[in-house]
């Protein structure tokens, strides 16, 4: 068969997005996370104080870091550019500030409020100075080595110049009301993006810790979040009005700063100083679209970027409701996920791979990746398979000529040359690496003993009646499992993990798991159809099994420790 023309259009509807979730990592109770550059090493905070980092190629516990003096909740974690640091935001209005390859604190601070997130700048292999967003006041610069803080301003006052703290109102005490204010470096960190509660959108100079532009949000909105894509050229804003907005930047990649203050210096000729920012707004960012659901009108949690920009995913802000969509940078929506009803604090796609990471309420991060359905047909490396039939139409010359012949010439091939085996093609996604930068990209996995479920001992109890069922936990009934004796699995992860254990400290530090498929569960029960019932040697009657039984079973066989 000869081979059909590519097709110029593509379904936007197979787009390289998560379809399901593949398995669920687990370490105590994690509330944020946040991918490595290259998206090989994923770190997660935890409820009580430790930072875990986890191999996300084998899913194994490379690295745990705990200062034993503190246990406040992490609120945030961030990697430097080249993966050397980690930094962690905490409850306790404390930074953390990691060295990842030895576990050693490289500083720690204390803020005067609470920290929701901080990120450290990126422009440094080895940085010192990060930006935090604090819950009731001005996002600000913090030097890690000194402690010294410079506040970012919110505001800029319609008639004076630009001022950090600018309230519209006060409360009765007299102090200005902040609501928490995001903020964000551009890529290489030459400016900073800072969304207020008037629905603006400031571009600050991070050296100089000028305002130099103000973006308008259309509606005036407050600002949750401000997120800006890997590639620096767009950013998207989550506000109160339920809709997430996605500009355009305009401004270089690179040199962004010299460049708007050529553009701060060309302006001049204007009435305000606040109208001149506005001219000057206009020249770095443009409203792209505008995302929403329009039927429930959902309140968005933690919206980002895809790795290559080209995808942006929400999540749903309702309580029991694990809710992601996502949509095509131009706007339409493309697909929506529904996980497990337990509500999403915080998500990251992976850098790099159709993969997204949420962190459920439960303290859980599960995995979505694309779903692969296999396919063993064997076709020549040139076919493309068809959903349906398709018209073929072929070429003038296609019967008339041999076009292989004419286009086959000899190539002359020295033998004896010299192969490069240690150059490599670069990634255009991490293209802005250095040669001479040492990044870190795997970490060598602790390994951990497993610990053996103990048998409860009401199942203990139940088992010792019946002859065949005395050695519950040993290869026999392993083999019972294969022969179709088992239950399917629990509907929740926490069910599979606490049922072969009255105690849930009993249970493993960390667990990797994956769930049977629902083709499996099939093949499992149409097995179990097609075997006989087992009888008592005693009294040659089927002999019966407890719920403990059959559960115990399952978790030996769902469950994969590592």
């Amino acid at each position: 068969m000869p081979e059909s023309p590519p097709s110029d259009s593509k379904d936007p509807y197979q787009g390289e997005f998560p379809e399901i979730i593949e398995e669920y990592l687990q370490h105590g109770t994690m509330k944020c996370i946040a991918f490595n550059r290259t998206g090989t090493l994923l770190a997660a905070g935890c409820s009580k104080g430790s930072c875990v980092i986890w191999d996300f190629e084998t899913k194994g516990l490379a690295r745990e870091f705990h200062d034993k003096d503190y246990s406040a909740s992490i609120t945030s974690v961030s990697w430097s550019k080249y993966g050397h640091r980690l930094l962690a935001s905490a409850t306790d209005k404390s930074l953390t500030l990691w060295d990842v390859l030895s576990g050693e604190k490289i500083s720690r601070i204390t803020l005067e409020k609470t920290p929701l997130h901080a990120s450290l700048q990126p422009s440094c292999p080895t940085p010192s100075i990060c930006l935090a967003c604090p819950l009731s006041s001005a996002p600000l610069l913090v030097d890690l080595d000194t402690g010294s803080t410079r506040f970012l301003p919110v505001s800029v006052s319609e008639n004076s110049n630009p001022s950090a703290h600018n309230p519209r109102n006060k409360f009765a005490d007299g102090t200005p009301p902040f609501t928490p204010t995001a903020a964000i470096f551009d890529k290489h960190g030459d400016l900073i993006y800072v969304g207020n509660s008037k629905g603006e959108i400031l571009i600050v100079d991070s050296k100089s810790i000028q305002v130099h532009a103000v973006i308008p949000i259309p509606g005036g909105a407050v600002v949750k979040d401000i997120v800006l894509s890997r590639d620096g050229r767009y950013l998207l804003t989550n506000s109160n009005d339920r809709v997430i907005r996605v500009y355009k930047n305009i401004l270089p990649v690179k040199g962004s700063g010299e460049e708007i203050r050529n553009i701060s210096s060309n302006s001049n000729d204007y009435e305000s100083h606040y109208d001149k920012l506005k001219v000057n707004g206009a020249s770095c960012l443009i409203l792209s679209c505008e995302l929403s659901d329009f039927i429930t009108k959902t309140q968005w949690k933690t919206p980002c970027f895809s790795g290559n920009g080209q995808w942006i995913v929400g999540a749903s802000a309702n309580k029991g409701e694990h809710r992601l969509q996502i949509w095509d940078q131009a706007g339409p929506l493309v697909k929506i996920l529904d996980g497990p009803k337990e509500a999403v604090i915080d998500l990251a796609w992976h850098p790099a791979e159709p993969t997204i990471a949420t962190v459920s309420v439960t303290g859980l991060v599960y995995i979505w990746a694309k779903e692969h359905v296999e396919n063993w047909s064997a076709f020549a490396p040139d076919f493309e398979e068809l959903e349906e039939n398709e018209e073929y139409v072929e070429r003038e010359d296609e019967f008339d000529l041999n076009p292989r012949e004419e286009e086959a010439e000899e190539v002359s091939i020295d033998e004896d040359a010299d192969i490069d085996i240690e150059t490599f093609e670069k990634n255009a996604m991490f293209s802005d690496v250095e040669d001479s930068v040492d990044e870190i990209v795997f970490l060598p996995a602790i390994p951990s003993p497993d610990v053996p479920d103990e048998q409860p001992v009401k199942c203990l109890e139940s088992s010792s009646k019946l002859e065949d069922s005395s050695h519950s936990g040993s290869p026999s009934s392993m083999a019972a499992v294969q022969d179709g004796q088992a239950i399917p699995m629990a509907s929740s992860p926490m069910e599979v993990n606490y049922s072969a254990a009255e105690d849930p400290a009993e249970l493993p530090i960390s667990k990797r798991v994956r769930r049977l498929s629902m083709k499996g569960l099939e093949s499992l029960q149409f097995e179990k159809d097609k075997t006989p019932a087992t009888k008592s040697k005693s009294n040659g009657k089927p002999a019966k099994s407890s719920a403990l039984d059959d559960e115990a079973t399952e978790d030996e066989e769902v469950n994969i420790e590592t």
